[in-house]
């Protein structure tokens, strides 16, 4: 087997965060001890969606870290999902074309635009081709709501 630079780097950062502590969960985050944390978006390996056909997803923050907001990384591949929120979202475009869908009308997100969803909206999530894209949602126990 022979390492590539990527591989080499990340099991070097997995190795020293758990040296210092830090769990590794799949991804890198680097952890401060002040509570600022960064999360390493290109590392976080997506987790299929249950009912929903090309869509992934993976929460990158618990509510012990982040008691009032949660964040993940969902992937969408050519896929279309309907959705009630039950709480705010927004949504930050990182490859592919977002398009959240309500009443008739669609939202376009691009690479670096954002999206906020209010609370309470009906829409499908869409996507024309294989897009991914950061969720950060209020309040983050939003399904104890």
């Amino acid at each position: 087997m022979q390492l590539n630079e990527e591989t080499l780097r990340n099991l070097i950062r997995d190795v020293i965060g758990e040296l210092q502590g830090v769990k590794t969960e799949g991804f890198v985050k680097d952890k401060d001890p002040s509570g600022i944390f960064a999360i390493r978006t290109k590392t976080v390996k997506t987790e299929p969606f249950a009912g929903a056909e090309g869509v992934r997803l993976l929460d990158v923050t618990t509510l012990d870290e982040a008691p009032r907001m949660g964040a993940g990384i969902m992937e969408l591949d050519h896929a279309r999902f309907e959705w009630t929120l039950t709480y705010d979202e927004y949504d930050f475009v990182i490859d592919g074309i977002l398009e959240i869908e309500t009443d008739g009308r669609v939202v376009t997100g691009y690479p670096g635009d954002i999206i906020y969803i209010p609370k309470d909206s009906h829409i499908f999530f869409r996507s024309p081709n294989k897009t991914r894209y950061a969720y950060f949602v209020y309040p983050a126990n939003w399904q104890e709501e």
